[in-house]
């Protein structure tokens, strides 16, 4: 089964609007695992908008799934991921000032520094993943780096889904199929819901884990968090 890793920034961001603790970010971790959760992702970015620095030292003792810290590797992201250790990191290259995350890495371009970052997080344990968009002629560049795993990023198929889900998903099959060959792992991400998930589950090989946040959290609202953690965990279900 590919795992589910929920990705909890919309609750930081939801919180810092008013201030104070609530919704609690450590709270929502926990009940978020014990509702079956594979895995809590975050993406501490250096302003501070939603995830907090305290936010990743604070649920580095409660999650006991699995821990993925997402963010664009800066020194002092490095030196924080060395210092928490999560069993995963994935590296994004979004800017500062980016809402979200808007690009895969150009792995050819970045390869001296991408295997700088890799090598200090894998001696230190740490599994690593690079942010990659859906294009096969970059993964032979990405397994270069010695990265562990690649995540697609999906929002040009979540994009499209609704018009051609065919055509949408076939760049995602092809780089996943691509990546195989290189022994990296499958990870994916961003702007998947319960609406196009199942369908990207069901046709990506060796797919190990999605990391949802937005939608999810938007989806809880009206349906509840437990029962929306439930309703992803039945769409990545294979039966």
């Amino acid at each position: 089964m590919t795992k589910l890793s929920v990705n909890i920034n919309k609750i930081a961001t939801l919180r810092n609007a008013r201030g104070g603790e609530s919704p609690s970010v450590t709270e929502a971790a926990i009940k978020i695992q014990e509702f079956g959760a594979h895995g809590i992702t975050i993406h501490p970015r250096p302003d501070e908008r939603h995830i907090t620095r305290k936010d990743v030292y604070d649920l580095k003792p409660i999650v006991h799934t699995e821990f993925n810290i997402e963010g664009n590797p800066h020194r002092d992201f490095i030196d924080m991921v060395l210092e928490v250790k999560p069993e995963q990191v994935t590296l994004v290259p979004d800017a500062d000032d980016a809402i979200t995350s808007n690009a895969g890495w150009d792995c050819e371009k970045n390869m001296d520094f991408l295997k700088s970052v890799i090598t200090e997080f894998k001696n230190a344990g740490i599994r690593t993943s690079i942010f990659l968009d859906p294009n096969p002629e970059m993964v032979k560049f990405a397994a270069e780096t010695g990265a562990d795993r690649i995540e697609l990023y999906t929002e040009a198929y979540a994009s499209h889904y609704a018009q051609n889900k065919e055509e949408a998903i076939k760049p995602y099959i092809e780089t996943a199929l691509e990546a195989g060959k290189f022994g990296l792992g499958i990870n994916a991400g961003h702007d998947l819901s319960l609406e196009n998930l199942k369908y990207f589950a069901d046709n990506i090989p060796n797919l190990l884990e999605v990391s949802i946040g937005h939608a999810l959290v938007s989806e809880a609202l009206y349906m509840g968090m437990e029962n929306t953690v439930q309703a992803y965990l039945k769409r990545l279900a294979k039966w």
